[in-house]
């Protein structure tokens, strides 16, 4: 309580409120970095979704029909969502322009390639889109929080392992389960409750340095994804996971010793599997297997050197006849309709939801927004780097989705999901 006296070392601390200067110093600065006007890039975005409904509508009317009409529905869903939470009290809209010009990108690249899939994909996004409020209303509630920590761990692994028992192989990976017309992607849903699970249930960790709560629940993950072969996105809940370890513990010896085992687990897997070696045959020299294991990363890197600065235009490129050419190639597809610019400026845009997270950490109203947000942000930047390097084979092909771009319902659902841990840490006032 305030007033109190602490002895340490035999010095004793007198525990005191923040002074009126520092309270004025600190209101000063959230003041200061209130919210940017939102009118100038949500009009622009609207122009730019215009535009391209209108080149996808007269490149090849008899293909995709009145599809690209979809994405003045979009514009429409953008504003909608902006006046109602504007009415109810939000200012800030910058997380959000971004996602929506990335989801602009999305419906784009799901018209160019396969138009009937684009209505699945604005379904997607609206339920991203109440999966982002509904999280966000969650999240203000800190004893809440703690409550549904176990739920939460609970719920991500339960995913996984149905997966394990339900899924279905589809482009190499058995991460799928499909019913009837549908099918779906535990895994990326599986992103949202182990980031809360993990910044939630990690109060222990942070006073006695203890690792081992949270890594039995990610090495049951891990082991769950190990079973499907999605080793992207096993990569990717594995950096999750030394980000937030990190952040509680500030261990750097426990975390090198835990990145050593990783190193020896996945020697141990590619001695028991060693077709998934096979699969990494082919990086750093594709062209040499560009009929064989190459095949996808040659006709990416050609699509993209041919789209040039600005691109070919949407819907007019050839890499879309590509298997998983809207998926695991987007950036391709990107650099070939769009141009370089589009594609490094929806990089870019993953960058600066991965700043903003590192921003708002000065200011964090509690360790959970904090560290959830620091979390969110790290999984996004790696995703985009495993599927840009990936395509441009840089790094292995793992057939990890872009996010708010890769075609994919699960994948565009769980990408919103993971924004509301970045809207938690905005302190802004």
């Amino acid at each position: 309580q305030m007033g109190d006296t602490l002895s340490m070392g035999g010095i004793e601390l007198l525990f005191l409120p923040l002074s009126r200067e520092e309270e004025g110093k600190l209101l000063s600065r959230r003041r200061s970095e209130g919210p940017v006007s939102m009118w100038p890039s949500l009009l622009l975005l609207t122009l730019f979704q215009i535009l391209a409904a209108v080149q996808l509508l007269i490149g090849n009317l008899e293909e995709r029909g009145l599809y690209p009409l979809m994405m003045l529905a979009l514009t429409a869903v953008m504003w909608i969502y902006v006046l109602v939470m504007r009415g109810l009290g939000s200012r800030g809209f910058e997380l959000e322009t971004i996602a929506f010009f990335l989801s602009t990108l999305s419906l784009a690249v799901t018209l160019s390639s396969s138009p009937a899939s684009v209505v699945k994909q604005l379904v997607a996004l609206v339920l991203g889109l109440i999966f982002l409020v509904v999280l966000g209303v969650w999240l203000r509630d800190t004893a809440r929080i703690q409550k549904l920590r176990w739920l939460m761990a609970g719920l991500a692994i339960g995913l996984l392992l149905a997966t394990v028992v339900l899924g279905q192989t589809k482009y190499g990976a058995s991460n799928w389960i499909i019913l009837g017309p549908f099918s779906f992607q535990p895994s990326e849903i599986a992103k949202i409750f182990y980031i809360f699970a993990g910044a939630a249930g990690l109060e222990r960790l942070f006073r006695r340095r203890n690792l081992w709560l949270f890594m039995v629940m990610t090495g049951a993950c891990l082991l769950c994804l190990a079973k499907m072969s999605d080793f992207g996105t096993a990569s990717i809940f594995f950096a999750t996971f030394l980000v937030i370890a990190y952040l509680r513990s500030g261990d750097f010896a426990t975390l090198s010793l835990i990145c050593g085992g990783a190193v020896f687990a996945g020697a141990l897997i590619l001695q028991f599997k060693p077709y998934i070696l096979r699969r990494f045959a082919s990086w750093g020299h594709a062209w040499e297997a560009a009929s064989t294991t190459g095949y996808q990363q040659t006709r990416a890197m050609s699509a993209a050197a041919s789209g040039g600065l600005v691109g070919m235009g949407p819907g007019e490129g050839w890499l879309k006849n590509i298997a998983a050419a809207d998926t695991d190639l987007v950036f391709g597809v990107l650099c070939e309709e769009w141009g370089l610019i589009i594609a490094l400026l929806a990089v870019l845009s993953i960058l600066v939801l991965a700043l903003f997270a590192t921003r708002a950490c000065r200011m964090g109203r509690c360790a959970f927004p904090t560290i959830a947000a620091c979390a969110a942000g790290a999984l996004f930047v790696v995703q985009t780097m495993l599927n840009v390097f990936g395509a441009m084979d840089l790094l292995p092909l793992t057939g990890v989705t872009f996010p708010f771009v890769s075609n994919g319902g699960s994948a565009m659902i769980a990408s919103w999901g993971l924004l509301a841990f970045l809207k938690a840490a905005d302190t802004r006032e």
